[in-house]
């Protein structure tokens, strides 16, 4: 189905002007007889949950509507814009998925710069990518295996030895790795790390830690995906188990009010050296304990090109010059060895809402860009998404783009754009695939332990999002007659705890797949 088809039968933007108004006048709106009197009790109900004393200064944003019939149920501040957090992920995947399709994968060249003699590459070994997110943990469960993969590729080729570099070249995506507005407070935060076009699990590495079984022992410490990246400087005891502060406790046994995981919290540290790349690990760590830390990569390049060079001595294939980035973003010339293909964007969507992966959102961005704008920046994939907005009838000033994931404190949505673009994926061939990528109540994702036990579990299929003061919910629900409904729920800037938020967004959900709508 083209755009223009597609955006001729959405859900005329007049329907939901009149649904505002209807529902600010205390009107009523009828799709059969009988129902009138539910609808009134379905709109008394939100009203008073969201009217609520402790919600007094929060903000919030719902629509609910029938889009078959082209109804709305309830309207809230419906075109108003909100911080929507992960719900920006409903925009990102609705427009990768309609501007790349879901058969789109990801290409990996791997060119020699040199002539291949007697198993040895005189020169460099050039990787050019294009932003493949899925070289993950996540995604192969080791994420060095499709690594391993390009290595056995190579020595199938016959090569054993690099004589130069293996060089990050191409430059797919320019510009900075991290999004427009992000927190500076998060970036050392593995759902903060930055992209490029080579992109190595997801951003991070986990540094594990077992120490001895008396104080004083060695602590083991490993590396992983890569065994030899990050570069750690470690200086890391096994110490005793803390004991209670005077007053706590007339015994020295283990202090009840600091157990050994918050004791290893506090005397751990984990610092990056700016210059050399190296990760400086001091302090130490509970007898008998073990401990797992994240650390983001200060170049997501670097961190591919050293697990890469890793995989290839394991396969007896020696670089002899290290690795580099290049420095400007020409393709280099050459013979290409090797071509390696992602997973399909249809595995990738899974991957990329139901754990709300916020690295694969920031790589779509640019890829949109990439591919369809002309340049890998988020800016550029910014005016692909808009111009696709467009074309969906999407109003602009019910949204403000300026990242992938909704990391971005400057992304805003209002509901009426979210339950817009979710009609438009209702009536795309795409929406089988897309529906299933979403979080299931009850069952996978972001709402995997939410709504248990009601008639949402296993029903509702919505995108979750999370960040300070922002909880957002936005999706699809199957009433108690069989009707599917859209929905979008956003709150901002409330001072109650966030999971009063998540509760009434929750009681919504329900109420609405109890609904008898038919």
């Amino acid at each position: 189905m083209n755009r223009r088809h597609l955006a001729a039968r959405l859900l005329p933007l007049s329907i939901f002007a009149a649904a505002v108004v209807g529902c600010a006048s205390g009107g009523v709106f009828h799709t059969g007889a009988g129902l009138a009197g539910d609808r009134a009790a379905l709109r008394a109900a939100i009203d008073s949950m969201a009217d609520a004393p402790e919600f007094h200064n929060a903000f919030w944003g719902i629509l609910v509507v029938d889009p078959e019939r082209g109804d709305t149920l309830y309207s809230r501040n419906a075109g108003k814009l909100f911080l929507p957090a992960s719900n920006m992920k409903v925009v990102t995947s609705s427009v990768a998925l309609e501007q790349l399709g879901p058969d789109y994968t990801y290409r990996t060249t791997l060119v020699a710069r040199g002539a291949l003699r007697d198993s040895t590459l005189a020169g460099d070994l050039a990787v050019i990518g294009r932003g493949d997110p899925t070289i993950s943990d996540h995604m192969w469960v080791d994420a060095m295996i499709p690594l391993r993969a390009m290595a056995d590729s190579l020595a199938a080729r016959g090569v054993r030895r690099i004589s130069g570099r293996l060089v990050a070249a191409g430059n797919a995506f320019p510009g900075p790795v991290l999004g427009y507005g992000w927190s500076w407070d998060d970036l050392e935060s593995s759902y903060s790390a930055g992209v490029d076009e080579l992109l190595f699990n997801e951003g991070f590495s986990e540094i594990r830690l077992h120490a001895g079984d008396h104080p004083g022992d060695p602590v083991r410490i490993e590396t992983r995906p890569a065994r030899s990246f990050p570069t750690l400087r470690a200086q890391v005891v096994t110490i005793a188990a803390p004991t209670c502060a005077a007053g706590d406790s007339a015994s020295s046994s283990p202090c009840p009010v600091l157990p050994p995981r918050l004791a290893r919290r506090r005397e751990l540290s984990v610092q990056k050296d700016t210059l050399r790349g190296d990760v400086i690990l001091s302090g130490g760590i509970v007898a008998g304990d073990s401990a797992t830390l994240e650390v983001t990569h200060r170049d997501p390049d670097l961190a591919y090109l050293a697990a890469f060079a890793e995989a290839l001595r394991d396969r007896g294939i020696r670089v002899d010059s290290g690795v580099a980035v290049a420095t400007d973003s020409i393709v280099p010339k050459g013979d290409t060895l090797l071509s390696f293909a992602s997973k399909p964007l249809r595995e990738v969507l899974s991957a990329f809402l139901k754990p709300s992966q916020n690295q694969i959102g920031e790589v779509l961005l640019r890829t949109l860009g990439l591919e369809r704008g002309g340049s890998g920046t988020a800016d550029s994939g910014r005016t692909v998404v808009e111009r696709q907005l467009a074309a969906w009838g999407v109003p602009p000033s019910t949204y403000v783009i300026r990242d992938g994931s909704g990391l971005s404190r400057y992304d805003y949505l209002a509901p009426e754009a979210l339950v817009h673009i979710l009609d438009v994926m209702r009536r795309s061939p795409n929406f089988q695939l897309f529906y299933d990528a979403l979080p299931i109540a009850g069952i996978d994702g972001t709402i995997k332990t939410r709504m248990r036990g009601t008639p949402a579990e296993g029903n509702v299929h919505a995108k979750t999002g999370s960040v300070a003061n922002a909880r957002s919910l936005s999706g699809y629900v199957r009433t108690a007659g069989g009707r599917t409904l859209i929905f979008s729920m956003l709150a901002n800037n409330w001072t109650v705890p966030a999971g009063d938020v998540t509760r009434m967004q929750d009681s919504i959900a329900v109420r609405l797949a109890a609904f008898p709508l038919r």
